[in-house]
C-alpha cells in the first residue's frame, strides 16, 4: 500500500520548498519574458512570442536557455503540487471530478497535436534550410500561427506544449486512480 504524504512529515516540506523555488522561477521567468515583449513591441510594433527566453541564457553564456528552466520548473512544480495537495482531490464529488477528468483529457490531446504540429514545422523548416544549404539558426525559427502579426518561436512553443502534455496527462493518470482516503 502507498503511503501518502502528510504535513508532519520532513518530505512534505522538501516538496512545499521546492515548490516554492520553482514557482519564484517561473514567475521571475514570466516578467521578464512580458517586460521584454512589450519592449519588443514599442520599438519594432511587432514581437515573436517566446523568443527572447530562446535566446537568453542563464546563469552563463552556453547554459541552460529560459525556455528550459520554465519547461523544468513548470513540470517539476506540477509534481511537488500533486505530492503535498493530494487531499484536497479526495473531497471532490465524482461528478466534478468526471468533469475534471474530461477536461484533463482535453487538455493533454490538444497539447499532444500542438506538440506534434510544432514539431513536424520545426523539422520541416530545419530540413529545408538544410536542402538549400543554408546555416539555420534554429533558436529564431517562427511560425505565424495562430496570428500573422504575433509569431511563436517554435523552440518556445514545443516546449511549452510538451510541458503542458505531460502535466495535464500526468493529472488525467492522477485522477483515474482510485481515489485514496482522507486519513491515509
Amino acid at each position: 500500500m502507498i503511503k501518502h504524504l502528510q504535513k508532519n512529515e520532513p518530505g512534505y516540506k522538501v516538496f512545499l520548498y521546492i515548490f516554492y523555488i520553482s514557482s519564484f522561477i517561473m514567475t521571475t521567468i514570466m516578467l521578464y519574458g512580458t517586460l521584454q515583449m512589450f519592449v519588443e513591441w514599442q520599438e519594432n510594433d511587432a514581437y515573436v512570442m517566446g523568443e527572447v527566453l530562446v535566446k537568453t541564457e542563464v546563469p552563463f553564456k552556453n547554459f541552460a536557455k529560459l525556455t528550459t528552466w520554465l519547461f523544468f520548473s513548470s513540470i517539476i512544480s506540477w509534481y511537488c503540487v500533486s505530492r503535498i495537495g493530494w487531499k484536497r482531490t479526495v473531497i471532490i464529488d465524482s461528478w466534478k471530478m468526471s468533469l475534471l477528468q474530461l477536461m484533463l483529457l482535453g487538455f493533454s490531446i490538444i497539447s499532444l497535436y500542438e506538440v506534434l504540429y510544432n514539431f513536424a514545422v520545426l523539422n520541416s523548416q530545419i530540413t529545408a534550410g538544410i536542402i538549400n544549404n543554408e546555416i539555420l539558426d534554429i533558436d529564431s525559427l517562427t511560425i505565424s500561427y495562430p496570428d500573422s502579426d504575433r509569431p511563436w518561436n517554435l523552440i518556445f512553443a514545443t516546449k511549452m506544449f510538451l510541458a503542458a502534455f505531460l502535466i495535464s496527462s500526468h493529472a488525467f493518470y492522477l485522477s483515474t486512480k482510485q481515489r485514496k482516503s482522507i486519513k491515509q
